[in-house]
């Protein structure tokens, strides 16, 4: 019946009941788990999931690293919680903003055999929901039974995992004429995800020929930079340059896509922040939060060009990935425009880390 929800659905009522700090049963086969968000776990729900079995922690082998735990299972650590431990312990394994005041959290035990595949898929979900990437989970033994009594939604591994490795099918929600500074021919045009997650917008400039390369940019949502001017980066100058360019050419097209902080959202954006006042760089402090370099996913950029009949772009980067995807999703980058911009005393070391580990050509 059309009226029950689809897997993409249950995943996007599945993100919000982690935010709300609601578990979620997860399978996989004859495999089942209760799961929770460590950032959002309370001390009632705490007690509650321990009395229905063994409470293990799923981290990323990032997380684990700092950590010092045993990573069995490549990119994910199973970590048993002791009975002694309370949430205030539970908490600070996945939160490294007191790492240095209390580094010896251990000694560790992590599990080893079996199956990682459902904390894998907890902290899947946690990034998803630009959570801190670390999930409490307990053994069901009857998922199904347990789900229905509890209300709680259920999440198939078989079933979600390609979806969550996938970008969700962008659709064309409107568009309106948009004056602006850098160009008084502009229109906004706001895209809109299938899976529930934040629209993205592409700021078109004029009348683009779609049968040549485009001027195009590119660029994440940067609350900091694009709204308050922080100094911290130089995404505020980026943006206004690209649009500045595109008013000078006359044609162009901007995407702005709401990926803050590289992708892991903007409360963890403000915990690496921290980090950084602590004397960690930006990927140092991505690394102790239990994320990746750079989380975000520059195929919706793709899609959304494709989507406005754009095949070809003269791209506005001086990041060689952005470069790389445009080419591996179809869309062919005819040149490469330097965007060099916004260095000052503030920023000037993390410019040079994002040159030296990330391979800016800065």
């Amino acid at each position: 019946m059309s009226l029950m929800p689809t897997m993409i659905e249950l995943l996007a009522r599945a993100r919000v009941d982690l935010r709300m700090g609601l578990p979620v049963v997860l399978t996989d086969g004859k495999d089942a788990a209760l799961a929770i968000a460590v950032e959002a776990l309370t001390e009632l729900r705490l007690s509650d999931m321990r009395s229905l079995g063994p409470l293990s922690l799923g981290l990323t082998a990032r997380r684990a690293e700092t950590l010092k735990a045993r990573v069995y299972d490549e990119d994910t650590a199973r970590v048993c919680v002791p009975e002694t431990e309370g949430l205030s312990w539970i908490q600070a394994l996945a939160d490294p903003a007191d790492d240095l005041n209390t580094p010896m959290k251990g000694p560790l035990a992590s599990q080893r055999g079996g199956s990682a595949e459902l904390h894998r898929l907890a902290i899947a979900l946690a990034k998803s929901a630009r959570l801190l990437p670390a999930a409490a989970l307990v053994p069901l033994n009857s998922p199904a039974e347990f789900a229905a009594s509890h209300g709680l939604t259920t999440v198939s591994r078989a079933a979600a995992a390609p979806l969550l490795s996938e970008s969700s099918p962008l659709h064309p929600v409107a568009a309106a004429r948009l004056p602006m500074t850098a160009a008084e021919a502009g229109r906004l045009h706001i895209f809109r995800p299938e899976d529930g997650a934040e629209e993205h917008y592409a700021v078109e400039i004029g009348r683009p020929d779609r049968s040549l390369p485009v001027l195009a940019r590119l660029h994440s949502a940067c609350f900091t930079g694009d709204v308050l001017g922080s100094l911290k980066c130089d995404c505020g100058p980026q943006l206004q340059g690209a649009l500045a360019q595109m008013g000078a050419e006359g044609a162009g097209v901007l995407l702005y896509l709401n990926q803050e902080g590289r992708g892991i959202g903007l409360a963890n954006k403000m915990r690496a922040y921290s980090l950084q006042d602590q004397g960690f760089d930006t990927v140092q402090a991505n690394h102790r939060l239990g994320f990746e370099d750079d989380e975000r996913d520059f195929r919706l950029g793709a899609a959304i060009l494709q989507k406005m009949g754009f095949s070809q772009v003269r791209l506005l980067t001086n990041n060689p990935n952005k470069i790389a995807m445009m080419e591996k999703t179809g869309i062919q980058v005819a040149e490469r425009v330097p965007l060099k911009v916004g260095e000052n005393t503030h920023n000037r070391h993390y410019l040079a880390t994002k040159a030296r580990k990330s391979g800016h050509m800065l």
